[in-house]
């Protein structure tokens, strides 16, 4: 496996599950996808997102692992990867913790 397939099953993934999100959510939130983890055998992927407000977090988890099997049915009608992975969903904290780290006041 090279490294330049999985970079674009990790681009198709992630274009793929912005335009999911952006089709399912309802809109009560900002759902952003962040990144793809991919691993070594490309059977699973995890893929990272945030949410605002923050407070809807645990709420747009839920609806993602809920929907899990209507996204894979979406990237195997949308896309063209063979062999499509095991998809779960979990909030990006590095991503958030960036975040935090924006908004401190430099002295």
């Amino acid at each position: 496996m090279s490294d330049n397939r999985s970079d674009k099953i990790i681009k198709i993934i992630k274009k793929a599950a912005a335009e999911f999100m952006q089709k399912e959510s309802n809109g009560a939130s900002l759902i952003t996808i962040t990144d793809v983890k991919l691993s070594n055998d490309e059977k699973y992927a995890n893929i990272l997102f945030t949410v605002l407000p923050e407070d809807k977090e645990d709420a747009v988890l839920e609806f993602t692992k809920r929907i899990r099997s209507e996204f894979r049915h979406f990237i195997k009608s949308n896309t063209k990867l063979g062999r499509i992975p095991s998809f779960d969903f979990e909030v990006d904290l590095g991503e958030k913790h960036r975040q935090k780290i924006d908004t401190i006041p430099l002295k």
